[in-house]
């Protein structure tokens, strides 16, 4: 029996979200899934673990509302950001009728997410800056009524751009039969950048958080929708049974306690400040034609061949990303500063070897 003939058709050609870091030497420095570079360490004890977990973490949610400054009421607690992807995706797009538009280059798995759950994808091209064609995307919307849900991610990855306050309120003005769901994932880097405010005034707006970034709880797989309740409710509906494992819970709401929040700022401090080692050394290394403006944990960088010099990194043990775009871009997390000057050190060899 072939299996793949019992899948439907539309899933049998689809390309999955592929781990960059299968297949790595031992010893490699990870700098490609824009985690933070040293682990955070908790010490818990669970007594209670006969029982299921609270179908939403209070303390927890509670914790993020706070902090996030919304009603608790206005936060869906899931298994990560991409979870919170899908669940918008499942709850408003009809299968092989609605539509899911985000603009390029962006997080691949609004698309991936868009095709499991049967869903068309509709994109729009980026600019020549790699900037949001806002104009682009308020025309799709005019031109297609079965447009259900818009992605919108702010900081944008891979770009580490931010996202004008102006422009976003221009998309939720033209959505107006439609989700714009606002990734801030990477928005503890940059918080003057957030429209979490503008919850209370679009019941449209959907904005999703994630505890693996800054909070430095990637192998932790928790995230949080913030929206109006009626939103929520109907996420609610969709989401399945007990998605938050208690011991994941407990983590979560350690993190936000008043320590946890100013240890989390400490590491932004600490990566901002690697971020400029970083992109001031990239600017000096002669091959690399330009470093992209960032408000995040990484750096786009532009050179010749990236394919070939992201190939060369891998196999001297440095993982780096190649975002895909066709502008010879390059993606590098912002490690700690002994792995930034790691980096730049090989990334010098290789573009001399390449020009040799």
């Amino acid at each position: 029996m072939d299996i793949r003939s019992l899948m439907p058709s539309f899933l049998r050609t689809l390309i999955p979200y592929e781990s960059p870091n299968e297949g790595a030497p031992e010893g490699t420095v990870w700098l490609n899934t824009n985690e933070y570079p040293t682990a955070t360490k908790y010490e818990m004890r669970f007594e209670t673990l006969n029982r299921y977990p609270q179908v939403q973490p209070a303390l927890f949610r509670n914790r993020y509302a706070q902090y996030a400054g919304v009603k608790p009421e206005e936060v869906l607690v899931t298994r990560g950001a991409d979870e919170g992807i899908e669940l918008i995706i499942r709850t408003f797009c009809t299968p092989f009728k609605d539509t899911v538009l985000y603009a390029l280059p962006t997080y691949s798995m609004y698309g991936i997410s868009a095709k499991t759950c049967g869903a068309n994808v509709l994109t729009v091209e980026a600019k020549k800056s790699l900037g949001l064609d806002t104009l682009g995307l308020c025309k799709a919307l005019a031109q297609n009524p079965d447009i259900k849900v818009v992605f919108l991610c702010n900081p944008n990855n891979p770009t580490g751009n931010t996202v004008s306050r102006d422009a976003i309120i221009r998309v939720l003005e033209a959505a107006k039969d439609a989700i714009v769901a606002v990734d801030e994932a990477y928005i503890e880097f940059c918080p003057q950048a957030t429209i979490v405010d503008l919850i209370e005034k679009y019941p449209n707006l959907a904005v999703i958080r994630t505890l693996s970034k800054a909070f430095a709880l990637a192998g932790l797989r928790c995230g949080m929708i913030l929206a109006q309740e009626n939103l929520i409710a109907a996420l609610r509906k969709v989401i399945a049974p007990y998605p938050v494992p208690e011991p994941v819970a407990a983590i979560a709401a350690h993190a936000l306690s008043e320590g946890g929040i100013a240890a989390m700022r400490q590491r932004v401090e600490l990566i901002r400040g690697n971020r400029t080692y970083l992109k001031e050394s990239l600017a000096k290394i002669p091959g690399v034609r330009s470093v992209y403006p960032s408000q995040t944990n990484f750096v786009l960088f532009e050179v010749d061949e990236p394919e070939r010099i992201y190939k060369s990194l891998w196999e001297k043990g440095v993982a780096i990303r190649e975002p895909g775009s066709d502008k010879g871009v390059l993606r590098v997390s912002v490690g700690t500063i002994g792995e930034c000057k790691l980096f730049i050190n090989k990334l010098t060899q290789v573009l001399q070897e390449a020009s040799s």
